[in-house]
Order: C-alpha cells, then structure tokens, then sequence
C-alpha cells in the first residue's frame, strides 16, 4: 500500500502549529483577565471561583485560569441555554 510523505518545511510547519494549539491549551491567565473576557468584576470572578462555578486550578493562594477551560465553559453554558429555548 502506498503512501505519500510529508515535505520536511510542511511536516515543521504542522510540528510547530501544534506546539502553538499545546501552549494555548496550557495558558494560565489571572482573574483580572477572566473578568475581562467575561465584562465582569474580578471580584465577581473570584466568587464564582470560590463556588466552583468556574474552572479554577489553586495554586496554593492563587488562583489562575486556564483560557482554554474558560472557553469551553463558556460554550457548554451557551449550548444549555439553546437547548433550555427549544
């Protein structure tokens, strides 16, 4: 069975786009930057945190964000309220 082979700059370039989506999944990101892509308070942020509302990871006092997580929870909470409307 025959096969085709990737160009070596073709197979870099696929390489490095998928280090790239790798290093966006692992972003962390502060409350300060969760509030703004939500157009809330930090300490609105903080809250829904406490309540595990949100996807937080602790880090001993801290709290950060993963921008990925944060994404998708925004999206599984867009997707209950259309399937809440139909």
């Amino acid at each position: 069975m025959g096969g085709f082979r990737l160009s070596r700059s073709v197979r870099s370039s696929l390489e490095a786009d998928s280090f790239r989506r790798d290093e966006d999944e692992r972003e962390l990101i502060d409350a300060g930057e969760v509030a703004e892509m939500l157009g809330m308070t930090v300490d609105w942020v903080y809250e829904q945190s406490r309540r595990g509302r949100i996807p937080t990871i602790t880090l001993g006092r801290f709290r950060r964000y993963r921008r990925a997580a944060i994404e998708a929870w925004l999206l599984s909470i867009e997707r209950a309220s259309a399937d809440a409307g139909q």
